[in-house]
């Protein structure tokens, strides 16, 4: 439910083939005789997972696990009101709630700097799998993909809070974490320095697509597809329902792919939905854990990316070969 880019990680698989461990950081783009190296070889084999957090990996949006139980507030009363004064005001409400957590904590005389929400980010609770699932893929992809030097690269883009994300046990395991963050120097409440809407969203899986991490860059440029390191039929997004809409439908427009996900016996109206409106290729009870209807429908999904990879990169061995 946030976004930020950052390059704190921890032993993550990001960057390095499937099946092995390491991450490269600082700069995302290869420099100078690195990229002339990897233009000698057919180098679009990164396939990029893409999560959304709150009702995805994550049951409920993850302040009802920290910051509303410390401050001792009713979550349902706190969203009604932050909902209600987003109304009136026609203001936006992700940067509504983010103002209002603060100002009850002011009144409640409890101040919550950056390190109190990291800290509290390890209370956040996870569906059944996730913190397995990412070797579980890895492994998958180890010993399907018949192409050498293939890369399962895990993101997040979120319209929670990277503070709080920071503070989960997943959150070495992404590449990149896209969320919304507070600026907590700038003024005696902390104020939002990053919002990620539900239309915004979309501005991060083009940057993925682009390999353009750094926020600082722009996106704007025209970049042709042949350019683009990975292509949106290497990237699938997990989302849970009407919030990831736009994300879901651009994916699959461009070629992508995309899953919805709901709690057991809850909410599965909303994918079905989704799933005729063919904004989703699958659905599926949020069960990370292997053999699960999920962890299946995925690999079906990295099986296709797979065997795209692999004609693909006959096809410009071929067209290499005929020069």
């Amino acid at each position: 439910m946030v976004e930020r880019v950052t390059s704190k990680r921890g032993a993550a698989n990001d960057d390095s083939p499937v099946g092995q461990s390491g991450a490269r950081r600082k700069s995302d783009k290869p420099q100078g005789g690195a990229h002339a190296a990897a233009k000698a070889g057919f180098d679009k084999k990164t396939i990029a997972l893409v999560y959304d957090f709150d009702g995805t990996l994550s049951p409920k949006p993850m302040q009802e696990y920290t910051v509303l139980p410390a401050l001792n507030m009713d979550p349902k009363l706190f969203w009604a009101e932050s909902n209600r004064i987003a109304r009136e005001q026609g203001a936006d409400p992700l940067i509504t709630y983010m103002h209002l957590m603060y100002k009850k904590a002011k009144e409640k005389g409890v101040r919550i700097d950056r390190d109190d929400l990291v800290q509290l980010g390890r209370d956040v609770e996870l569906f059944p799998g996730v913190a397995e699932w990412f070797d579980e893929i890895a492994t998958y992809v180890a010993l399907r993909a018949e192409s050498q030097g293939v890369v399962v690269r895990h993101y997040l883009v979120s319209s929670g809070l990277t503070e709080i994300i920071e503070g989960t046990a997943i959150y070495p395991r992404f590449h990149k974490v896209f969320a919304s963050e507070y600026w907590f120097e700038a003024y005696d409440l902390p104020y939002p320095k990053r919002v990620i809407t539900d239309t915004g969203k979309t501005q991060y899986l083009f940057r993925i697509n682009k390999g353009i991490e750094d926020l600082g860059e722009s996106i704007n440029q025209h970049m042709p597809e042949d350019e683009r390191p990975i292509p949106f039929s290497n990237m699938v997004y997990f989302g849970d329902g009407e919030t990831d809409v736009p994300s879901m439908a651009l994916m699959r427009k461009s070629g992508g792919h995309a899953v919805a996900v709901h709690t057991a016996g809850k909410a599965r109206s909303k994918c079905v939905d989704l799933f005729r409106a063919g904004r989703v290729d699958f659905f599926a009870v949020a069960d990370y854990r292997r053999g699960s209807e999920l962890f299946k429908r995925t690999c079906l999904l990295i099986d296709r990316m797979l065997a795209d990879i692999r004609i693909r990169e006959e096809m410009w061995k071929l067209g290499r070969a005929i020069k």
